[in-house]
């Protein structure tokens, strides 16, 4: 299969998404550059994690307009799969095409640190190879991963299932200590109302390989993989 990662200026993330798909898992992939306006070729997006436009007015918000966008609103639309990590979760929901918003750390700290995350579902195309209730042991590197939702919304988003990944102890367990930043109820990770659009703060690019801590990234790509037939 094919991956498109999306570089916006001020992208950090887009290499090591590159080599985890490709290098690591052996697929095609491409960077796509902001102002490109077709995503044709791709069966898979993917926003990496990074500033874009140096975060000026807040993360994300001026990597909307960018044409790509545009771009990817039409590719979700047609049941493409996009994954947005960190900043990419940022611009997914600064774009509409996921809901909330991620606000400031409510510790006031950027943290960069292991995280833990229980898999909510294994039945999607970003967890296949997950099992229910799996701990993946992913890190999280952000300022703003404060994920908000108002009441309704995030009543609608537990009833619907859509909240994909929470933050947790390594036992599964849902604690304030095991929150890095205060998102409410130990959001992590939603998918959109068709379950083709996954947002996600924590990065599964940076645990792809042993040596660098965790292999658990590995099963979102693998299963983003599986779901393109490419397995």
């Amino acid at each position: 299969m094919r991956f498109g990662i999306v570089v916006f200026p001020g992208t950090w993330s887009d290499t090591d998404c590159h080599h985890a798909v490709s290098g690591v898992l052996g697929q095609d992939a491409e960077y796509v550059w902001h102002q490109q306006d077709s995503l044709a070729d791709y069966d898979c997006v993917i926003l990496p994690g990074g500033f874009s436009y140096g975060d000026y007015l807040r993360p994300g918000a001026m990597a909307r307009f960018s044409p790509v966008m545009e771009a990817v609103h039409r590719f979700a639309a047609s049941g493409g799969l996009v994954i947005g990590i960190c900043n990419g979760f940022q611009i997914l929901c600064e774009a509409g095409l996921l809901p909330g918003a991620l606000l400031r750390n409510n510790h006031l700290q950027y943290r960069c640190q292991w995280s833990h995350l229980r898999t909510e579902r294994a039945d999607t195309p970003f967890t296949s190879r997950c099992g229910q209730g799996q701990v993946l042991k992913v890190p999280v590197s952000h300022g703003e991963g404060n994920y908000y939702v108002d009441e309704p919304t995030l009543a609608q988003l537990e009833e619907q299932g859509r909240v994909l990944f929470r933050y947790c102890d390594p036992t599964g367990a849902i604690t304030e200590a095991a929150n890095p930043n205060g998102s409410v109820h130990n959001i992590a990770g939603i998918i959109g109302e068709t379950g083709r659009v996954l947002g996600m703060m924590p990065h599964p690019e940076r645990s792809c390989e042993a040596v660098l801590g965790s292999t658990d990234g590995n099963l979102i790509f693998q299963s983003i993989i599986d779901s393109c037939g490419a397995g």
